[in-house]
C-alpha cells in the first residue's frame, strides 16, 4: 500500500474513554429496497470499472485504467458478497478472470513488497476458495502466507509483521490486523495448529503495542528504530483488529477477545465519525477512500455475534443502519450509482475504485444484514 495522507489529524488522536450510550438523534430512515440497492451498486462496480484483461480499473468509465493491487482484492470481495447474497452465477466468471489478471498485472506473481497488500489478496482468495472449493485459490493463499509470515521479526518493536519488505522496522496495524485474521481463518478451515498459534501471537503483539485498552483506539504504527507510536486511529485498522478479535473469540471462547472487539468498535463509532450526521468520516481520496468500507465489512461480523453486549448492539445497529441509509440516499450519484470518499455527498464526475468499492461494501453489508 502506498503511503497515504492523513486528514484532520487532530481529530484522530485519542481523547477519552468512550461511553456506550448514544445521544445522537438520527434522521428518520427512508424505505429502501436494500437488495435492489446492493444489486445496482455492485453492478455499477462491474460495468464502470471492470477491465477485460482481468482486473478492476482505478478510475470509473475508463478515466484511469491503472492497476492497483490491494484495491482489486476488495473490489473482488464485493463480487463475492453479491454471489453469496444472491446465488447468481453471473458473478462467477469474474473469479478466475480476476485471479489470472491480478497475477499478470502484478508482474507474474501474487507476491508484493507490501505485506499488507498480500494479506488483503490472501483474504480474498481464501473467500474464493470457500465459495468455489477450487484448490488453486487455497494454494495461492498458502504461498502468500509463507511470504507474509516471513515479515515477522523480533528485532524491532519486539515483534510484529513489518509493513513492507524494505522497512523491517515499520510495524503497522494494517499489516498485523489482517495477518492475524488470515491466520485464524486458515486455522478454522484447516485445523492446523500452527495457524492458530500465529493468529494469537500476532494479535497479542498488536494488542500490547498498538491497542489503547482504555479507549479502544488502534494506533496506526510503531517505528521500531525509535519506538515512537503514531497515535492516529484509522477506520480500517479498527476494523481488522475488531474482526480478528471476534474470530479468535469464536475459536477460543475467551470473552476477553469479544470485549476487545466491542471496545474497538465503540471507539470507532465515537471518534472516527463526522459528528454532523453520525456516519464514518471522510478519510480522503486514494487509498484512504477504502478505509470505511473495510471497517463496515468487519463490523457486520461483530453485529452477527449472538452474545454481543445488548447495550452495544442497540448502538452499533443504529449506527450501521444510519451509515447505509445516508450512503445510499445521499452519497451516490443516482444516474451512475457512483460513490465518492464522503458518504454524505455524491462524487463530482468520475470516481476512484477505492471510493466506489468502499460504498459498495457498505451497501452489500446492509443487504446481507437485512437478509
Amino acid at each position: 500500500m502506498k503511503i497515504f495522507s492523513i486528514l484532520l489529524i487532530g481529530s484522530l488522536f485519542v481523547c477519552s474513554c468512550s461511553k456506550i450510550t448514544d445521544d445522537y438523534r438520527y434522521e428518520q430512515p427512508q424505505a429502501v429496497d436494500w437488495t435492489a440497492a446492493a444489486n445496482n451498486s455492485t453492478n455499477a462496480l462491474i460495468t464502470q470499472f471492470w477491465n477485460n484483461d482481468g482486473y478492476f480499473n482505478y478510475g470509473s468509465n475508463g478515466s484511469d485504467k491503472g492497476f492497483q493491487y490491494w484495491p482489486n482484492a476488495h473490489a473482488m470481495d464485493v463480487l463475492i458478497d453479491a454471489y453469496i447474497r444472491t446465488g447468481n452465477d453471473t458473478y462467477k466468471p469474474y473469479f478466475d478472470k480476476w485471479f489470472t489478471g491480478v497475477k499478470a498485472k502484478n508482474g507474474g506473481t501474487y507476491l508484493n513488497v507490501f505485506y499488507d497488500d498480500m494479506e488483503w489478496n490472501a483474504l480474498t482468495m481464501l473467500r474464493l476458495y470457500q465459495v468455489t472449493k477450487d484448490e488453486k485459490y487455497l494454494t495461492a493463499v498458502k504461498t502468500l502466507w509463507t511470504d507474509i509470515i516471513a515479515g515477522w521479526n523480533d528485532t524491532y518493536a519486539g515483534g510484529g509483521v513489518a509493513w513492507m519488505k524494505t522497512q523491517p522496522y515499520s510495524k503497522n496495524a494494517c499489516s498485523n490486523g489482517p495477518a492475524s485474521l488470515l491466520a485464524i481463518r486458515l486455522f478454522a478451515l484447516t485445523k492446523e495448529e500452527n495457524y492458530k498459534q500465529w493468529a494469537l501471537k500476532i494479535y497479542e503483539w498488536q494488542k500490547n503495542t498498538l491497542f489503547e485498552r482504555v479507549s479502544g483506539a488502534v494506533y496506526d504504527n510503531i517505528n521500531g528504530n525509535t519506538n515512537v507510536i503514531s497515535q492516529v486511529a484509522l477506520t480500517y485498522n479498527q476494523g481488522t483488529f475488531m474482526a480478528s478479535a471476534v474470530e479468535i473469540y469464536r475459536v477460543t471462547g475467551d470473552k476477553a477477545y469479544l470485549n476487545d472487539a466491542q471496545k474497538a468498535a465503540n471507539y470507532t463509532l465515537t471518534k472516527c465519525i463526522d459528528s454532523s450526521n453520525n456516519i464514518l468520516r471522510n478519510e480522503g481520496t486514494g487509498d484512504n477512500a477504502l478505509f470505511k468500507g473495510i471497517f463496515m465489512r468487519y463490523f457486520l461480523i461483530l453485529l452477527q455475534q449472538s452474545d454481543l453486549n445488548e447495550a452495544y448492539r442497540v448502538k452499533f445497529e443504529t449506527f450501521f443502519n444510519n451509515n447505509a441509509q445516508i450512503a445510499w440516499t445521499k452519497g451516490n450519484y443516482p444516474k451512475t450509482v457512483l460513490f465518492g470518499p464522503s458518504w454524505n455527498e455524491p462524487p463530482l464526475g468520475e470516481t476512484q475504485l477505492t471510493a466506489q468499492t468502499s460504498g459498495c461494501m457498505m451497501i452489500e453489508a446492509k443487504a446481507a444484514f437485512k437478509k
